[in-house]
């Protein structure tokens, strides 16, 4: 549940990187949140292009409060980098997926460790007070390191990307699709738990420009 890039131990432990879009880490010096245009702008940027426009964009303002900076024609929801946060990490998921994701932004503000959060979702989607997509349902993301981010560009370098897609229960024996790390994936993390999920994460960094 940690980012380690460029490795297998990567995709192995970060699914709960591609659920905590949101969490902010101690910082040394005052965090600058950029203009609504340009997190929207980045915010975006791991969709695919035809799904971009009409995607719903949360960010955060100046307070670093996270708020709706733009609102949604499609069935995506993008996450704005928080620079509070010691990487550089934007997603967008499916609006089916929103329930879990604001649940787990909401405990990780309550200082929880990331096996608090898990095992607190898990039991209230069992208990039917926390609701999961019936059907798959994606999440696109990339990290980087800040110091390939390109304020003055936008230009973002070695984005490391990880997509999910959510198959709630889902197994090897569901799917066919292995329940071990698989080179670049598809692979399934917590096989037969309720935020089961494949694993594919592309081996080759990339440029991003958020323009």
């Amino acid at each position: 549940m940690r980012w380690i890039a460029g490795s297998m131990m990567f995709a192995a432990v970060s699914a709960a990187g591609a659920q905590t879009p949101a969490v902010t880490q101690p910082v040394t010096k005052p965090v600058t949140y950029p203009a609504p245009e340009r997190q929207i702008a980045a915010a975006v940027t791991p969709l695919p292009e035809p799904l971009r426009a009409g995607a719903q964009v949360l960010g955060y303002d100046a307070s670093g409060k996270l708020v709706t900076l733009r609102p949604g024609t499609n069935e995506m929801i993008c996450l704005s980098d928080n620079p509070a946060n010691p990487r550089f990490h934007v997603s967008c998921y499916h609006k089916s997926l929103d329930a879990f994701m604001a649940r787990g932004r909401e405990l990780r503000l309550q200082k929880m460790t990331e096996d608090m959060v898990d095992s607190t979702r898990a039991r209230e989607i069992r208990a039917k007070t926390l609701s999961m997509p019936a059907q798959p349902a994606a999440l696109h993301q990339y990290f980087a390191s800040r110091d390939s981010v390109d304020a003055a560009t936008g230009t973002i370098r070695g984005a490391r990307y990880l997509y999910v897609v959510y198959t709630p229960y889902a197994t090897y024996q569901t799917t066919g699709i292995s329940e071990k790390p698989v080179d670049g994936g598809p692979w399934i993390m917590f096989p037969g738990t309720p935020f089961a999920h494949l694993m594919i994460s592309p081996q080759k960094p990339a440029t991003v420009e958020t323009k």
